[in-house]
């Protein structure tokens, strides 16, 4: 009975083993989003802004002064005093300037790690369509060796029967072994790309041993002048070079304001022992003061630092300017090769695949009843292998152009939304 439960458990584990190294696109999507060690660290440029947000608001701090002196009291008795005072800075708008110009950085830094996210969003996606792309062809070509050498193991057969020449044997195991050779090249590229989906998730070596989905592509017309309005209002890029610019602003007046001089103001007391000196007699008394100091701003007679703090706000606008250009021209190419892919799709008989089977199989039939040639044969196999391939890549290329258009619009990809 033990035993029993023992396999049935070995099996259960084996069997959640077997699950947890295979990949749907959702599972996938969610361990990028909570383990992909990039995303982590672009997180924390937003929480430093915040911090520098939270720093902005700082006041200077007030000064508290004590001093003792003695005149020679021990010789001449001329007295003790001791003296308390209190002083502190005032500065006219800086530490509003100063709030301004880390607002702004923080809805820039806001900004960028949305359009981080956007971005690692679609990157990651397109992994996991190489991924697809690189698991068909391998299957394809998988396919193509199991043909080929099942078409080797029927010509051993007929050879020894007479009915084929050894060097028709020979060359289906010449053919069965390259087809062996692409496809072991094909896993390979294969389980590099599940590396990469591993890596995106934080761990090259998790392990994951297939991904869980089809190569698809929306067919869809979209709208052209839909998608340049799109991209001018999510483009997150966009909005945080908007807000760079915001913050540049922000930054000559804060300049303009840290030129302007602090207002120094002073109270204190002072408390004075009496007097015993015969000559000069006095009684103790506490005297009070105040103070204010106001710096003489002569220096900002030189206008270099405000200068430069404008051009470099003109820069960041022109910057933004260029950007906006920019993702014009991105949307507009990225518009041109999704059309250009959804065009070859369409095209694209699916059908062909299955006409190029039958063709494959018709010819190994009649191969193998001598009435036609083992280079027929061949041929209907590579032109099988051809369509195959050509149908798989015109899938995952129309995949690509529909990720790259929804990226360069600002539009989040569906499972975002």
């Amino acid at each position: 009975m033990k035993k029993h439960i023992t396999a049935i458990l070995a099996l259960v584990l084996l069997s959640v083993a077997a699950q947890a190294q295979q990949l749907t696109y959702q599972q996938f999507m969610q361990q990028v989003f909570k383990q992909n060690i990039p995303y982590q660290s672009a997180q924390l440029d937003l929480t430093a802004a915040q911090a520098d947000l939270q720093a902005s608001s700082t006041f200077s701090n007030p000064v508290l002064s004590a001093g003792y002196s003695n005149n020679s009291d021990w010789d001449i008795m001329m007295g003790q005093s001791m003296s308390v005072e209190l002083s502190k800075s005032f500065s006219i708008g800086k530490r509003y300037a100063r709030k301004q110009v880390a607002r702004h950085n923080l809805e820039a830094a806001q900004a960028t790690l949305e359009d981080y996210t956007l971005a690692l969003h679609a990157e990651a996606a397109q992994a996991f369509a190489d991924a697809l792309l690189a698991r068909d062809l391998a299957s394809a070509r998988h396919e193509a060796w199991q043909n080929m050498q099942s078409l080797y193991h029927s010509d051993s057969l007929r050879a020894a029967s007479g009915d084929i020449t050894p060097l028709d044997v020979l060359q289906s195991q010449l053919e069965a072994a390259m087809a062996l050779q692409e496809y072991r090249s094909q896993v390979a590229e294969y389980r590099n790309s599940l590396v990469v989906l591993d890596l995106y998730m934080g761990n090259p070596a998790q392990g994951t041993l297939e991904v869980i989905g089809q190569l698809g592509c929306p067919l869809r017309q979209l709208s052209l002048q839909g998608l340049l309005d799109s991209a001018e209002v999510w483009r997150q890029d966009l909005a945080s070079a908007h807000h760079l610019a915001e913050a540049a602003q922000s930054e000559v007046l804060s300049v303009r304001r840290e030129r302007m001089p602090d207002i120094d103001l002073s109270l204190g007391a002072e408390y004075s022992t009496r007097v015993r000196n015969e000559e000069a007699p006095a009684p103790e008394f506490v005297g009070y003061s105040a103070g204010l100091s106001i710096p003489l701003p002569i220096a900002n007679l030189n206008r270099g630092e405000v200068r430069a703090s404008q051009v470099r706000a003109r820069q960041a606008e022109l910057e933004a300017d260029y950007l906006k250009a920019t993702i014009k021209m991105q949307v507009l190419q990225a518009y041109n090769n999704y059309e250009a892919a959804r065009q070859q799709v369409a095209d694209y008989d699916e059908h062909l695949m299955s006409n190029a089977q039958q063709v494959l199989e018709g010819k190994i039939y009649a191969y193998r009843h001598g009435q036609t040639s083992l280079l027929e044969v061949i041929t209907a196999q590579h032109t099988l292998g051809e369509i195959q391939q050509a149908y798989y890549n015109s899938l995952h290329s129309c995949m690509t152009a529909w990720i790259a258009l929804q990226r360069a619009a600002g539009i989040p990809l569906p499972e975002l939304q």
